[in-house]
């Protein structure tokens, strides 16, 4: 008769590591706060000479992201936040950055405008900066912390996200906590049978040696 072969340890691994990849594909645990451009309408460029505006993106200390598609005044360009450029930048969670939109031009770069862009500028995931005269952009950031511009909404808002985050990792911990317990019952049981069978063997091989004995000594085994 054969026994089961017993599980290996990468195959008791298995689960955990699919739950694992299970737990960081659902959004909002691993959050990044990605600034993307939604919309963006220039009311004017900054050429001498009649030819199409090379218009950028830059925040402090980062690479110039230039907005190819836009190209034309008075014109409203939408996107998908999808396109080969974006993300503009990755903002920290409780720090500003100085950023701008720019236009390169033959001899120089002109201002559109500069600003604090921070995360809690986002409300509802949407954050619009309008300059007179220059041009009027909206920002996408999701996982970017709402604010209605009071101190204390912000805060509560803050501590809100701060406890659902600590009840989000004891959920994976105590998940991942009960998968590996069970793993190791199921480990334990496994064991025990193999060694149950193998006593049963060497009982049964036992009374077998056993029986031969008593045959001999009583003289049936020569008679049969």
């Amino acid at each position: 008769m054969r026994w089961p072969r017993p599980i290996s340890p990468g195959r008791r691994l298995l689960p955990v590591v699919v739950l694992f990849v299970a737990l960081c594909s659902i959004p909002g645990i691993f959050s990044q706060r990605l600034v993307t451009l939604d919309s963006i309408d220039i009311f004017t460029t900054h050429e001498w000479f009649p030819s199409k505006p090379t218009v950028y993106f830059l925040c402090n200390g980062e690479d110039k992201v230039y907005l190819p598609d836009v190209k034309d005044a008075n014109n409203i360009y939408t996107f998908k936040g999808e396109e080969s450029w974006q993300p503009l930048t990755q903002l920290p969670e409780k720090k500003c950055k100085r950023c701008g939109l720019y236009e390169e031009d033959t001899f120089k770069h002109d201002l559109y405008d500069e600003w604090e862009l921070c995360s809690s500028d986002f409300k509802k995931g949407k954050y619009t900066h309008f300059k007179e005269g220059q041009f009027n952009a909206t920002f996408l950031c999701p996982n970017c912390t709402a604010s209605a511009g009071d101190s204390a909404n912000h805060d509560s808002s803050s501590e809100v996200e701060t406890k659902k985050s600590s009840v989000t990792v004891i959920i994976i911990v105590s998940v991942l906590s009960s998968v590996l317990v069970i793993i190791a019952l199921f480990g334990g049981y496994k064991y025990w049978l193999k060694k149950k069978r193998e006593r049963d063997q060497l009982r049964f091989l036992k009374l077998f040696e056993e029986g031969d004995d008593i045959e001999d000594e009583l003289g049936l085994g020569n008679e049969l």
